[in-house]
This record gives structure tokens, C-alpha cells and sequence, in this order.
């Protein structure tokens, strides 16, 4: 498995950047990315042959942004069963808030009632703690890479 598929969930535009960060880091490390913006992701089934890779900040009481919010619903509804699908989640969010990073977790479920497989422990960033959820982004990517190489 060579190619990653790049989702991102964003309200202020920190996922958006991260995702944009870890597709550059990915393609140095030799693998083929595609980052799909949230209004390129309707009807997006994630390819079984290739790693989902997933960056979602957390809004309001633990939601998951609007953006990509139809997208997570499309894929409850419809259910796809996703066997041989590698994913990992990197979750933004700010643990001063009691729903810290719900919905990088939210995602992580639903990928594993779909049948997928985790490639990686679930990232959370924390805002309180980095300034940079990039760069924190890039050191868990290059141990993910790592392990699937």
C-alpha cells in the first residue's frame, strides 16, 4: 500500500492546514496522496487498497464540523462494509473542553463498525498544549509510515 487518501474536518482552518502539511510530509516519504476537500467527499467511498487518513478539529459540545459532517453522516447511512480498509485519525481539539477531540473518536468509531482496520492509535492534539498541531502531526505520520513500509 503506497497511496493515502487525505480527509479533513475543519472550522477555523487548522485541520485544513495539518492535512495540507501531512500530504507534503507523505509525498517526501514516497507515498501517492490525494487530499479531498470536504465538498469533494459526496458519494466518497474511501479505496479498500489504499490507508484513510482522516484530520478532524472538534466544535461545539464534541461535534464533528460542517463541513465534513454530511460525509460522516452519508457513510453511517449507507454503511459500507470496509474490510480491508487501513485508517488512522488525527484528531484537533482543546482539553479544556470536556468532549476533547469527540470527534476525531466519533470517526474512529464509525470506521470500526464499518470493518476498517486502525493503522495507527488515534492522535489527539491538544491546543492548550501546541501552537504547531503540524508539526506533532508530522512525528506520529513518520512513525505510521514507518510501521507500514
Amino acid at each position: 500500500m503506497r497511496k493515502v487518501n487525505l480527509v479533513y474536518g475543519t472550522v477555523y482552518g487548522n485541520a485544513q492546514f495539518v492535512a495540507e502539511e501531512a500530504e507534503q510530509a507523505l509525498q517526501k516519504q514516497g507515498w501517492q496522496t490525494q487530499l479531498f476537500a470536504p465538498e469533494q467527499l459526496d458519494n466518497f467511498v474511501p479505496e479498500q487498497e489504499s490507508l484513510l487518513l482522516v484530520i478532524c478539529s472538534t466544535t461545539g459540545q464534541g461535534d464533528i464540523p460542517e463541513d465534513i459532517a454530511p460525509w460522516f453522516m452519508q457513510l453511517k447511512d449507507q454503511a459500507p462494509y470496509l474490510p480491508q480498509l487501513q485508517y488512522a485519525v488525527i484528531a484537533l481539539g482543546d482539553s479544556s473542553y470536556e468532549t476533547f477531540c469527540q470527534a476525531g473518536v466519533q470517526f474512529d468509531e464509525l470506521f470500526t463498525e464499518l470493518g476498517a482496520k486502525q493503522a495507527a492509535e488515534l492522535l489527539k492534539i491538544d491546543a492548550c498544549e501546541t501552537m504547531e498541531p503540524e508539526v506533532e502531526a508530522k512525528s506520529w505520520l513518520q512513525n505510521l509510515s514507518q510501521q507500514l513500509a
